[in-house]
């Protein structure tokens, strides 16, 4: 299945601040994880989210089902770099639920930015009519009808 990729640097950059946030907060605080492992967990997560959420299931399916997708997606994102990335004895899943929970509650914020921005995008094309040119011929200038035609002003024939 091939899709169309359109790339919004803008939407990615707040993906990944909010990701950052969410992801410093949970398990900085109640892990103690390390600042390299935070930041590589929260580019994956906004990078799958944007990619597989935003990109591939928000333009075929409706607000809700994305951020439900958006939810699942950054769970198991969560919970499997957690389990592998941040050393811990606490459970890592109910750290990624609960990150997972506050990612998808701004994820219908951002879905709305995305479609009203395409549709922006799509009153701003200008309609670039086709090739399809035709010629038209008036009486007057077609050169038989000239030469048929009697002119009362050159026919001196009195």
């Amino acid at each position: 299945m091939c899709f169309a990729l359109n790339l919004n640097w803008k939407v990615i950059g707040i993906k990944l601040i909010i990701s950052t946030i969410v992801v410093f907060s949970i398990f900085g605080i109640f892990y103690h994880a390390n600042i390299m492992n935070l930041i590589v967990v929260s580019i994956l997560t906004a990078g799958v989210s944007y990619f597989v959420g935003d990109q591939y299931i928000l333009p075929r399916t409706n607000n809700l089902m994305a951020t439900l997708a958006d939810f699942v997606l950054a769970f198991a994102t969560l919970a499997v770099l957690g389990s592998f990335l941040i050393v811990t004895d606490m459970p890592v899943i109910l750290a990624s639920l609960f990150a997972a929970f506050f990612l998808a509650l701004t994820e219908p914020l951002l879905h709305a930015y995305i479609q009203d921005g395409e549709e922006k995008e799509r009153d701003n094309m200008r309609y670039v009519p086709g090739r399809n040119l035709q010629t038209e011929f008036a009486e007057e200038t077609d050169e038989e009808t000239l030469l048929r035609k009697k002119d009362p002003r050159r026919d001196q024939t009195d």
